[in-house]
């Protein structure tokens, strides 16, 4: 299904995925070719362009008059990039989306610099709406992940996160910025607040079942679907829905054997099948999908009002894509 899905996206979206990247190229524009080095090598790795996506067909579907939606969707996409390039500083991460992550290549303070800048850019390209709302926004966007990947940051190692912490991190680490692309969208086309609102819901919504699917693939994909090393998160001492749902379901032997490979990450290809296979048993697995399923199902809900469209199914469509996707 997720090929079918993928496929049917595509061929909805191909003109404006075109547009996207010869906007953030035009947009990129800083003035050191170190910069433009660094950021590329993220901003042009493949990226899936959704949060750009999101913006384009929530303003469309809201029947925005405007020609901007193309240039403005370029903020949520420099957005993420900083968010990535800083959250591999931190984390210490190798490889992101099949590549070596940047601040393997250049020095650390250069790439943190750089993501700075990528900030600093869609806070101009923001400004450019000269409309306060989608500025602060943006604001509240930058705020809310900052705080997220500090409280990550604080939760790091720990093997007594609970689920409701969780939840909390990756509301403010993932599901506001593609909250506020949506949102942005309807702010941009100068809807009613109930459809402003519904909008925001569904960028919500779809932003808390990404994330768990990503969790959930994290377990459950290959390094050559990820583009990186499964168990990521764990080696980065991050507990995510399907262990810290597994840990509390465990017996003590089985929560005593997780804590150690908790604790001691660095593991050989066996014990982390194992860990998988722990993670199928105690329901982790099963239980993160149910979840990210509610999110999908709550965040499609918020959809009804609005009339049929080309860009409705988009945004339909995403959201199905966001549970069967395999990478």
């Amino acid at each position: 299904m997720n090929k079918d899905l993928k496929t049917q996206i595509i061929a909805l979206v191909t003109p404006d995925l075109a547009q996207v990247e010869k906007a953030l190229e035009e947009n990129l524009a800083p003035n050191l070719d170190l910069v433009k080095q660094i950021a590329s090598h993220l901003l042009f790795s493949g990226g899936k362009r959704l949060r750009p996506l999101l913006l384009i067909h929530a303003a469309r579907m809201c029947k925005y008059q405007g020609a901007d939606e193309i240039v403005f969707s370029t903020i949520f996409e420099f957005l993420h990039a900083a968010t990535l390039l800083h959250d591999d500083v931190v984390d210490g991460a190798d490889m992101r989306r099949g590549r070596p992550a940047a601040h393997t290549r250049w020095p650390a303070p250069q790439v943190v610099l750089t993501g700075d800048f990528l900030l600093a850019r869609a806070l101009d390209i923001a400004a450019k709406t000269k409309d306060p709302r989608v500025i602060a926004v943006i604001a509240q966007i930058t705020q809310a992940m900052s705080q997220g990947e500090i409280d990550q940051l604080a939760q790091k190692g720990r093997k007594d996160v609970t689920e409701e912490q969780y939840l909390e991190i990756i509301a403010r680490k993932t599901a506001v910025l593609i909250q506020g692309a949506c949102q942005c969208g309807a702010i941009l086309a100068n809807v009613s607040g109930q459809k402003e609102q519904a909008l925001q819901s569904f960028g919500f919504h779809l932003g808390m079942a990404f994330q768990m699917a990503d969790d959930l693939l994290d377990y459950t994909a290959t390094a050559e679907q990820l583009g990186k090393h499964p168990g990521a998160d764990m080696r980065e001492g991050k507990l995510t829905l399907p262990v810290i749902y597994s840990l509390a379901r465990a017996c003590p032997e089985d929560r005593a054997w997780m804590e150690n490979m908790i604790s001691y990450p660095d593991v050989d290809v066996d014990r982390f099948q194992k860990l998988q296979k722990k993670l199928v048993a105690l329901k982790g697995i099963s239980y993160t999908r149910a979840k990210a399923c509610d999110h999908v199902a709550k965040a499609k809900k918020n959809l009804e009002i609005f009339d049929d469209s080309v860009s409705k199914s988009v945004l339909t469509l995403i959201a199905d894509y966001a549970i069967h996707r395999k990478v």
